[in-house]
């Protein structure tokens, strides 16, 4: 299992579980939440990660062979066939479905359109710089999703974290994808630094994390939270600045650390934040 836990990098559950779990607490103010909804929403959340990345590894088998950065993926390099690769997505997705169901009604009818906008998020590069909006939008729908298995329906307040989520996401996709940009220029597809360039494409990212921060921001008035959760966006907003200070147009070297490191640290950074201020008040 740890090989597969590699193709879809397990690891990377930190970018949004920490804001399925956010949401957890916030609905709690209004609406009791029991042991169980949380387990089955942790469960859902695996199972629909999983399974997207795993959908992702397939549809990019190909690519990621001719890709220099990623031509030693497992598939590619034949550590997992594809025919695993399948039964694994297969498998995850009846996960998600279930945990859904087990959820209710209404998260058991979304679980298939939700799983729809997951998978499709691996053919957007083939035809729309936009992709990374669009993935950071099908990351969103974690702390939609956890906020109606809990309350039954869905409020503005909460969209606005699952839109900071958003925002946050699609940032920092876009510095990530820069240091593909001549293999997709070379392949054909679609991302915002192929297209638009590096240095157009790294304001873009800094307009959409400074988004990502005013709307964490409004979340302090919606959701009644106190001075921690203040101290907690600053620290956040300073994570931001840190992260963008370490990547410039003519040196990339140093974007695996802003992306697996400071992305990691902003969602788990915030999350505490709002559990502490929560907890203390």
């Amino acid at each position: 299992m740890l090989v597969f836990g590699r193709m879809i990098k397990f690891s990377h559950t930190l970018f949004a579980l920490p804001f399925a779990l956010s949401a957890i607490l916030l609905a709690h103010q209004t609406k009791s939440v029991t042991l169980s909804g949380v387990f089955w929403i942790i469960i859902a959340m695996i199972g629909a990660r999983s399974a997207a990345m795993g959908f992702n590894r397939i549809a990019d088998a190909k690519l990621d062979a001719e890709n220099p950065r990623t031509s030693d993926r497992e598939i590619p390099r034949g550590e997992i066939t594809t025919t695993a690769a399948i039964v694994f997505v297969c498998l995850f997705s009846l996960l998600f479905v279930l945990a859904s169901a087990m959820l209710g009604k209404i998260c058991f009818y979304l679980s298939f359109p939700v799983l729809f906008i997951l998978f499709f998020y691996s053919y957007a590069k083939r035809f729309t710089w936009l992709c990374h909006l669009y993935l950071g939008f099908a990351i969103s729908l974690a702390p939609m999703g956890a906020w109606i298995a809990i309350t039954g329906n869905i409020e503005f307040r909460i969209v606005l974290l699952s839109l900071g989520l958003m925002t946050y996401i699609a940032g920092f996709d876009i510095l990530y994808a820069c240091q593909d940009i001549h293999f997709d220029r070379k392949a054909g597809l679609f991302s915002m630094p192929a297209h638009l360039g590096i240095r157009k494409s790294l304001w873009i990212a800094k307009i959409l994390h400074l988004v990502s921060f005013l709307l964490f921001l409004l979340l302090y008035p919606l959701f009644d939270l106190g001075t921690v959760y203040i101290l907690t966006i600053l620290i956040i907003a300073a994570l931001f600045i840190a992260e963008h200070k370490l990547i410039h147009p003519d040196d990339l070297s140093r974007i695996n650390i802003a992306f697996f490191h400071m992305n990691s640290i902003i969602s788990v950074t915030l999350f505490a934040g709002i559990f502490t201020d929560i907890v203390i008040r």
